[in-house]
């Protein structure tokens, strides 16, 4: 099984992004910043705040469920905002996506807020509401379950440190997990944490029997040559002593986001 995640960044490298998720062959797709804008055929629109402006992939999950037709996708939002074509308001749905390859079965999964919830009318204020979703499937190859969790982290203007929402938020998605994953079988989580290593997030997922696979295995960097502030933390991806880990990556090349993806195969 080869599991993906990736902050997708909008699409705003669509391109090279779209290539790598077709050719990456990936069972299970983790994937963080994307939106959906069903009321709109432009390809790209526009996010302005102030005097920052983002291009965003106005259908970036409906253009990633074409390009996986044998996988099954949940999209998860966190919040429907506006969006500009032009100058013209549109309706957009920002948030996780979860692509799931056909031949493994879903046989449990929960979806929820780590932190706010959801906002129908308007992005909402900072820090922004995140949510969580959780998956658990039956690997027929392997005769077993698994369970796949990933989480997009809430934003802090303030930076990456620890903060009581970050808390809470980590014992959210504990208490998510712990809905889906019976014990003693494998488990995945992962995502853009929007954390710096020594958070007490990992204490968190540590009871769980979770480690880090990017930092304990000597990784220093989960960004791109597009992300051009300090602070090179962002993305994490934790399992338990059940799985077996064939190969672990995190990926410079391709450049597809400002994030890198974090590529693991699971024997």
């Amino acid at each position: 099984m080869r599991i993906l995640s990736l902050n997708a960044w909008g699409g705003k490298l669509h391109a090279p992004l779209m290539t790598y998720l077709a050719d990456v062959d990936a069972d299970v797709l983790c994937l963080q910043e994307i939106a959906r804008s069903p009321k709109s055929e432009a390809a790209w629109l526009f996010y302005r705040d102030a005097n920052v402006e983002l291009a965003q992939r106005a259908n970036l999950f409906d253009e990633i469920a074409a390009i996986l037709p044998d996988h099954d996708g949940f999209f998860c939002p966190t919040a429907r905002g506006t969006l500009l074509d032009g100058d013209r308001p549109v309706a957009s749905e920002f948030g996780l996506a979860t692509f799931v390859r056909r031949s493994y079965s879903v046989i449990a999964q929960t979806l929820g807020f780590v932190h706010g919830t959801f906002s129908p009318d308007g992005w909402g204020a900072h820090p922004r509401a995140r949510n969580a979703h959780c998956i658990r499937l039956f690997d027929h190859d392997a005769g077993a379950a698994i369970t796949i969790a990933q989480m997009h982290g809430l934003r802090d203007i303030n930076g990456k440190d620890d903060s009581p929402e970050r808390v809470a938020q980590a014992d959210a998605l504990v208490r998510l997990i712990l809905q889906v994953w019976p014990g003693g079988e494998r488990l995945v989580v992962c995502g853009d944490f929007n954390v710096l290593p020594d958070s007490n997030t990992f204490q968190a997922l540590g009871q769980l029997g979770l480690t880090d696979l990017v930092v304990s295995r000597g990784h220093t960097d989960t960004r791109t040559s597009h992300y051009l502030k300090d602070g090179r933390f962002a993305d994490y991806l934790l399992v338990n002593a059940e799985v077996d880990v064939e190969r672990f990556d995190v990926v410079a090349q391709p450049e597809v986001s400002d994030h890198r993806a974090l590529l693991l195969d699971v024997g």
